[in-house]
Order: structure tokens, then sequence, then C-alpha cells
């Protein structure tokens, strides 16, 4: 008999291509998107960030699970990943926060996942073939024939088409307090965030500058907006296809015509493009990781950003137009990444709305881009006042 650290595992593309492994994590299947992820560090980050739902992680760095799992760095209240693919896991974690392995998180929250992988070559392929469709098959699901594994990886739905926001979610309205992270002074402002797969570090970081976050789920209304009476609004990171969030463009809308100042992250900035009557497609194998260089077209200056998306806004990049919803007035493309010269920024000029396709919370990652929390503050302090919560009540 196998011992669980020799049990075979495969991993098969629906494009037919098979990886040998062994088995790791929880045992099992799993199926998702195979995508790769650049960080060489933040693989717990990345596991709880829910931005990563419906999908199979690939590692690029070769060694994973060094600094083992702690309950301090979850970015959310669980592993997200459908899946989990590592070339050289740790065999001990050496760390002085490390709580547990990394191997023992992935088993106890069952997330399959496979070792041993060649994944320099499966990198290269996802990046020459693009995403796609993929599934984890450890002990004996890892004999059956490899024409029966790709029929049921290509049986699940494709990225492309699926909502995934509302399924990581909160289901309920909390509110992170800025005593909680150190601001001793009165509450400067009050924001709604809408949670469509938020990251923990997120409203830590509007918290920090005195700002009070309601955090409210992905299928809240504007009247719910309207009852908190916010000094601004903002829409967190997310999975899934932005083309399927209909109802959360229409909050926005409503949000846009209220002139309620905006910030939008990630599935923000692409909800924000929507909203404005651009349109959204899928990256051939987006961009994920902490070393991404993106261009502020305003300043010149080269920012290192953190990245987790699979689509991009559609607009036109290096002049200023009229948005395709005409009322919200012009519009420019604030930031470009370099690699591919992808829309990373949008900025309105005539209504209180600006998004980047990046992380500036960063955890892990370079905080290049920590000013942009700033910038949200200080168009709430330029908004009218009367909007929203006065400033300087607790």
């Amino acid at each position: 008999m196998n011992s669980p650290r020799i049990r075979p595992a495969v991993l098969v593309l629906e494009d037919g291509t098979v990886f040998d492994g062994r088995a790791w994590g929880a045992p099992g299947t799993a199926l998702g998107e195979a995508v790769f992820a650049t960080g060489m560090t933040g693989y717990q980050e990345t596991l709880t960030d829910p931005s990563y739902a419906g999908q199979i992680v690939v590692q690029t760095a070769p060694h994973i699970g060094n600094t083992g799992v702690n309950t301090e760095d979850m970015e959310s209240r669980r592993i997200w990943v459908n899946g989990f693919v590592v070339r050289d896991p740790a065999r001990r974690p050496s760390n002085w926060r490390s709580e547990r392995t990394l191997d023992e998180e992935l088993d106890a929250q069952g997330v399959t996942g496979i070792q041993g992988v060649d994944t320099r070559a499966l990198t290269r392929h996802l990046r020459d073939k693009g995403a796609m469709r993929a599934g984890i098959f450890s002990g004996d699901d890892a004999a059956r024939p490899v024409p029966e594994l790709v029929r049921l990886v290509s049986e699940q739905p494709a990225m492309a088409g699926r909502a995934l926001a509302e399924q990581v979610s909160t289901d309920e309205t909390y509110t992170v307090e800025p005593a909680e992270h150190g601001w001793d002074a009165p509450v400067k402002h009050t924001v709604v965030a809408v949670d469509l797969g938020i990251k923990s570090m997120t409203p830590q970081r509007l918290a920090e500058r005195g700002v009070r976050v309601h955090v409210l789920p992905a299928d809240t209304t504007f009247a719910r907006v309207r009852e908190l009476d916010p000094d601004g609004v903002f829409f967190s990171n997310g999975p899934g296809d932005p083309a399927t969030a209909d109802e959360q463009v229409a909050l926005l809308r409503e949000v846009l015509d209220a002139r309620i100042p905006f910030f939008g992250i990630c599935f923000g900035n692409q909800l924000l493009g929507r909203a404005l009557g651009f349109g959204t497609y899928k990256l051939t194998f987006g961009h994920r990781g902490i070393n991404q260089p993106v261009k502020d077209l305003a300043t010149g200056t080269v920012e290192i950003t953190s990245h987790n998306h699979g689509f991009a806004v559609d607009a036109p990049v290096g002049e200023t137009v009229t948005a395709p919803e005409a009322r919200y007035g012009r519009v420019t493309v604030s930031h470009v990444g370099l690699n591919d010269n992808v829309v990373e920024g949008l900025r309105c000029e005539d209504v209180p709305a600006f998004s980047v396709q990046y992380h500036p919370e960063a955890a892990a990652g370079p905080h290049d881009s920590a000013y942009l929390f700033d910038r949200f503050v200080d168009m709430m302090d330029r908004a009218p006042q009367g909007s929203g919560t006065e400033a300087g009540d607790n």
C-alpha cells in the first residue's frame, strides 16, 4: 500500500495534455480553470484570495510551503482555490509565525493538490495556449483512462460566462472600524464596500486612514447603500466574468448618478468600465503575481504591482473620450500594463470615480500603489458635504 506521501496523481488539461505528479493535500478530484501565479512569496494570501474561486492555481516558484500557515495572514475566511499545483513542497515549515503546515491546511479544508509537477513546462504551456479547464486526479482516479479524464475536465463550465461573486461574498453586513487598526482620531469618512470577493487587507488599508468601512454583500441594493449614508462607495476584487454582473453594474450606475465618490479595484475596475458603457474581454492567460509593471499615464511613474485577473476593460488608451454612457462625461485610461498595454485603470473626469485593475492593498506584494487609498480619501474630502456621514462623527 502506498504511503500518503507517494500516492500517484495527474493533472489533465482540456487539450489532452497530462502532467504526472504525486498527491498532496486532500485526496480526491479537483476541477477548475488552470492559471499560473508568479509570486515568489505570499502563497497563503493567494490561496485565501476569493478571486481565485473556480481555479486551479499553478505556482511558478518551485519551493512552496516553507513558511507554513498562520491565522493572521488569511485574506478571507477560507481557502478558495479549487486545486493547487506545485513542484517542490517544503517537507517542514521553518518560520516562527508558522502554526501548521501547508499540507495539513490543504487537507483540513478539503483542497486537492498535486506536487512534483514540472511547473515550468506547465506554465509555458498555459502561456502559449492560454488558461484552460483542468483537473487534478489523485489515488485510484489517476489510473483511469486519459480520454475519460479529459471528458470530465471538458464537461465543467468555462470561466467565461461564470457568475461567482455572490458565491464568495459575505452573507451579512459587517463593519471595520478605524480604531481596530491604530487610528485614534475622530472618524474621517464612512465608506460602503460591496464585497465581490473582498480581501481582508482592503478595509484595513482604509481603516488605517480613518475610514469606517461597512462591508455589504454582493447582492446589496442602492436603497441599502443610501441607508448607510456613505461618503464613498468601494467595489472590491472578485472572481468570475464581469459580463455576468448586471445587478452590480446597475447598482454602480446609481452610485455614479448620485455623484457619490467611487473607487474600484480589480473586478470593481471592470464593473466601472461596464457602467461607463465599455466592454470587457477575457485575457489569454491573465495577470497573476506580485511583480507586474504598470505605468501611470499622468505622471509617467512605473509601479510594481500585485495582480490577479483574467478579464480586462476594452477602452481606448492614450486619449480622453466621452463615455459610451454619455451622461457620465469624459473618461481617461489612467494606467496601462507595460507587459501588454492592457488597461489597468480608469479615471472619470466629470464624476467622482476612479478604479485600478491591480491590488494596491498588496498582501503579500509591493506597496508602490498604496497612494490610491489616499486618493480616495482626498476625493471624499473634496466632495460636497451632506452626501454621507459628516467628518468627525464617531
